[in-house]
């Protein structure tokens, strides 16, 4: 029986239970309803520059395979970033934009891109999806096709024919080894950071303030407005425009607050700092932190320790913080490969990409093992 492929530019035209049905245990974001989030909130869409585009690839009616998929008229919002291939492509006078690419927007976090349904040949399948993005940019005229923040086996599956490149970069995770407790992992600290870790967790437990972890149906109005303005508050003191619209998060309320969880600190019953969070299955995820009051520790406290202790506690296997931040490293999110894979239709600039990223590759993991040996744990 053959495959149906089309493109489809809304999320909310596919049935929510089939493309759930495909998404696996542990990766909140390539969820519908963080997708149908994102485009009823007009965070993507109209002129954010990403134009929604999923492939989806139908059998007999049902949907057996899909991929989140966006044509970009810039490089924003990405943080696998090609700023430099792009200023590249410009000044040889190649047309670098639209692109494809294939990740959840704005959102860090590794995950499936392919989404395939257990009773069907993987393999088959993720070739049809790759035949339908290289049509789709053929259609399109787009320069290049880009699958970010991908699992590692789905980068190897991806790259195994040549026809993508692979690119290696890194970021901070938290990863469970078994611990029973918070005090059992800082035993594994050397004593100096044990005791920077203690000293900022009385810091944050001592500064006034109520500290608690809510999940997604436990917020009122008040919780949900405070995480909204701490968004809106951390972009613009970042001197940058915040990418989510302050729709999303009455979205992301009313359809995936199951995903969410809250780090908040209160004063009285005013949240004055929090992060706002993500989980499914083993895996939790930091995303946006805020505040409206500065206090020492608070930091610290709700965007690492308190979610590092959420993963022991509840036997969670990963926590990742979020791009960037070599502080992370001190408080015990250590490093961690971060997998893409990339197509480009100029055969000159991807001979010279497929150069920088093999040079970029060798960098990256003498710069991976350089900071492990800077990490809070007693060395063998």
């Amino acid at each position: 029986m053959s495959l149906q492929i089309e493109l489809e530019p809304h999320i909310e035209a596919v049935d929510a239970r089939q493309w759930d049905a495909l998404c696996g245990d542990d990766d909140p974001f390539i969820e519908h309803g963080f997708l149908l989030s994102l485009e009823r909130s007009g965070s993507v869409g109209g002129r954010s520059g990403w134009t929604p585009l999923h492939l989806l690839l139908r059998r007999q009616g049902r949907l057996v395979g899909a991929l989140p998929l966006y044509a970009k008229q810039h490089s924003y919002g990405e943080y696998i970033f090609d700023w430099s291939w792009a200023g590249a492509a410009e000044r040889a006078g190649i047309e670098y934009y639209p692109k494809l690419v294939s990740m959840v927007p704005f959102t860090p976090a590794t995950g499936k891109r392919l989404l395939i349904a257990a009773d069907e040949d993987s393999g088959l399948i993720a070739r049809a999806m790759i035949s339908g993005v290289e049509a789709a940019r053929e259609q399109l005229d787009a320069s290049s096709i880009h699958f970010l923040f991908l699992a590692e086996e789905e980068q190897k599956l991806l790259t195994s024919e040549g026809h993508l490149l692979p690119r290696l970069t890194s970021q901070f995770h938290f990863h469970n080894r078994g611990y029973g407790s918070f005090d059992e992992l800082l035993q594994d600290f050397r004593s100096a950071l044990r005791k920077q870790v203690r000293r900022e967790r009385r810091q944050a437990a001592e500064s006034g303030l109520e500290l608690r972890i809510l999940e997604g149906p436990e917020l009122g109005d008040r919780e949900w407005n405070a995480l909204r303005e701490f968004y809106m508050d951390t972009c613009f003191r970042r001197g940058s425009g915040p990418y989510l619209t302050r729709s999303f998060f009455d979205e992301l309320r009313a359809i995936h607050a199951h995903r969410v969880v809250a780090a908040l600190a209160f004063r009285g019953r005013t949240p004055v700092a929090g992060t706002l969070n993500f989980q499914k299955g083993k895996n939790l995820y930091g995303r946006y932190w805020g505040c409206t009051e500065e206090r020492p520790g608070v930091h610290f406290e709700l965007c690492y320790y308190a979610l590092i202790e959420r993963v022991i506690e509840q036997g969670l296997s990963r926590f990742e913080a979020g791009a960037q931040g070599s502080h992370k490293l001190r408080r015990g999110l250590m490093p961690a490969a971060v997998h893409s894979a990339h197509h480009l239709a100029h055969g000159g600039l991807r001979a010279a990409v497929a150069d920088y990223l093999r040079r970029e590759a060798d960098g990256m993991r003498m710069e991976m093992a350089e900071l492990s040996m800077h990490g809070p744990f007693k060395r063998a």
